[in-house]
């Protein structure tokens, strides 16, 4: 691949994950906009409508070959499988962390998911850093122990988030499927236990679907709203380092703190803002590093 190529490839990896991050960090917006329907109803509809409407657009384009070919090696799918699990715990308990006013708490878990997409590449991929770019990590790595400590808890909510979403990443890396391809079948994998799971609510009379017209509209727009992040995180995944998605990942939970504080008003003290100032500082280490190497660091040999 040639240099012209790389930073292109680097420049459309870029472009789709500012793109994936923003919407990302709008989603409590959106959820919050649910009146009485559980977590895991809503989780329900995101599966079965993401798949609906990936499936409308891979219509369109004509892209059910690769998805046909997939689906005929049941053993080839252990990983996509896999990122099918990952995914729908990550979805069901970010839904659960609006409802029950921890945006702060999921917040947190995203700052920490770039932290652990670095060590998995590295680990895992053996992808490495320069010494600039390792101390942006370790500042933001204190600053986020700080905040852990300040909650008192364990934040479970903030651990298994950013665990879920950062594994996810590094599955997703591995799969030779493109973004859409990929994308619909792990939701082609969930379906089936999404229809039981509509189906048991609906005989229990327990769904809120059809139940009014504002519902029932929201509930199918979790279709739209969570495949297009999905769709620009999958593009960006397969075109930038483990290290530079962790960089734009920090666009996420910078703007679910904000949407927190001052749309939800969750409380902060004052010595938990430090620990964000501690993260921000690192982050323009981190990114002052990859601008200088970015043809190294945005593109993945």
């Amino acid at each position: 691949m040639s240099s012209t190529d790389r930073d292109t490839r680097a420049a459309q990896g870029v472009g789709y994950g500012l793109a994936a991050y923003l919407m990302w960090g709008c989603f409590p917006l959106f959820f919050a906009l649910f009146d009485e329907v559980p977590a895991y109803e809503i989780l329900v509809h995101r599966v079965l409508w993401s798949c609906v409407f990936l499936a409308g657009v891979a219509t369109v384009l004509r892209r059910w070959k690769p998805v046909g070919e997939a689906l005929a090696k049941p053993r080839r799918l252990g990983r996509v499988l896999a990122c099918a699990v990952l995914i729908a715990v990550n979805w069901g308990l970010y839904i659960y962390a609006v409802e029950t006013h921890r945006v702060l708490q999921a917040s947190l878990g995203y700052y920490l998911t770039p932290l652990i997409n670095i060590a998995l590449g590295m680990l895992v991929l053996r992808e490495r850093m320069s010494r600039l770019q390792g101390l942006a990590v370790g500042l933001a790595g204190v600053a986020i122990a700080l905040q852990l400590a300040l909650i008192g808890t364990l934040p479970w909510i903030s651990l298994v988030l950013a665990l879920s979403f950062g594994t996810y990443g590094l599955l997703r890396k591995q799969v030779p499927l493109d973004g859409l391809s990929g994308l619909l079948v792990e939701t082609l994998l969930l379906m089936p236990l999404g229809l039981v799971a509509l189906g048991a609510l609906s005989q229990a009379g327990l769904s809120h679907f059809l139940g009014d017209s504002r519902t029932t509209l929201l509930l199918l727009a979790c279709g739209v709203i969570t495949a297009l992040p999905l769709l620009a995180f999958a593009g960006a995944a397969r075109r930038l380092r483990l290290g530079t998605l962790g960089f734009l990942m920090y666009l996420n939970p910078s703007l679910q703190f904000l949407i927190a504080l001052f749309v939800f008003d969750e409380p902060l003290k004052p010595t938990q803002l430090a620990t964000f100032v501690l993260i921000w500082i690192g982050l323009a280490l981190y990114s002052w590093s990859a601008w200088q190497r970015r043809p190294a660091s945005e593109v993945r040999a």
